[in-house]
């Protein structure tokens, strides 16, 4: 199948593995890319820029195809060292980059210059337009499904995908609420150019998280995630645990008693070192961790080949029988 974005990123199948915290190494980064696909390795989960160029090397040592890194720019007080984290990048010989938090305009020559091409995550229209304005090469549009962040708009991707169709000139993908070919299907015809899929990625043998999380994804439903930190605008959807309960309550008594709610109030729940208890070391109540409502779709645990293979077998016979077929 051949689309924009594996025109763009010179790969096989048009399926990309998105950043994630604790999740983006190189053992499911390489096994996304040896299936045909994009893999993403997440930079700001290696604790230095050295830790970085170690992890694209042994990405390398993985897999001769295209792989990708996240780059997620945080607020500025608490600004990683970029500067650094892109001289290993590209020292790397990295060609691939997804942004993703604020306005990566600041850092897009040194990469451009390097040859290296830009997805930048979107939650909206306006700030895909935005992208595509300062120079990103594709987008990553995500739908109010998603897991982690969904933005503050709530638009659904039934929505947003075709209003992104409408906008945009360059490239794009669809992100949330995606696991099979169906969601590949749905994606392209409503002006996609391929999927990122995120939850779906850890539901798969080489997703280099604790078993626990993966048969935590194949037991829940669409009805298990939470929208945790809505009150302040840093909303993010977790699967529901003791964790999230917790917060969800502090964010009840806080309103309740006319009180706003600070980062500080839940910190000890969403902090980095609580993500990692959950996804590594399998502890699934000890902290809130980004979920999407597709673990509703998620009912196995494959290899990244079987995964994308099936996704791309289902959108044939979509395409080729059950479409064609309506059209007699």
């Amino acid at each position: 199948m051949k689309t924009r974005i594996t025109e763009l990123f010179g790969i096989e199948h048009p399926i990309i593995q998105g950043g994630m915290h604790y999740v983006g190494y190189a053992e499911l980064a390489s096994a996304v890319s040896n299936a045909g696909g994009l893999g993403i390795l997440t930079a700001l989960t290696q604790p230095t820029p050295e830790d970085l160029a170690k992890e694209i090397a042994r990405c390398h040592e993985m897999t001769d195809k295209p792989f990708g890194v996240n780059l997620t720019f945080l607020p500025a007080f608490t600004a990683p060292p970029y500067p650094e984290y892109i001289d290993a990048i590209i020292d790397g010989g990295v060609k691939i980059v997804e942004t993703a938090g604020r306005n990566p305009a600041e850092h897009l020559p040194r990469l451009q210059e390097a040859g290296v091409k830009i997805i930048h995550k979107c939650t909206s229209v306006r700030h895909s337009l935005k992208a595509q304005s300062i120079g990103c090469d594709a987008v990553s549009v995500d739908g109010f499904e998603c897991g982690g962040h969904p933005g503050e708009d709530d638009i659904p991707n039934m929505i947003l995908l075709p209003r992104a169709a409408e906008e945009l000139s360059i490239p794009f993908v669809a992100s949330g609420g995606l696991a099979n070919g169906r969601s590949l299907v749905a994606s392209l015809a409503m002006g996609a150019d391929g999927i990122n899929m995120g939850t779906r990625f850890i539901a798969t043998q080489e997703a280099p998280v604790h078993e626990n999380v993966k048969q935590t994804l194949v037991a829940a439903t669409e009805l298990d995630t939470r929208l945790i930190m809505r009150p302040i605008r840093n909303t993010e959807r977790v699967l529901s645990n003791a964790a999230v309960e917790e917060i969800l309550k502090i964010e009840r008594a806080k309103a309740e008693a006319g009180e706003t709610v600070g980062i500080d109030d839940v910190r000890h729940l969403v902090a980095g070192s609580q993500n990692w208890k959950v996804l590594q070391e399998g502890q699934m109540d000890a902290g809130a961790w980004s979920c999407g409502m597709v673990a509703g779709l998620i009912h196995d645990v494959p290899t990244c080949k079987e995964l994308i293979d099936g996704i791309m077998a289902e959108a044939e016979s979509l395409i080729r029988e059950r479409l064609e077929g309506m059209l007699g």
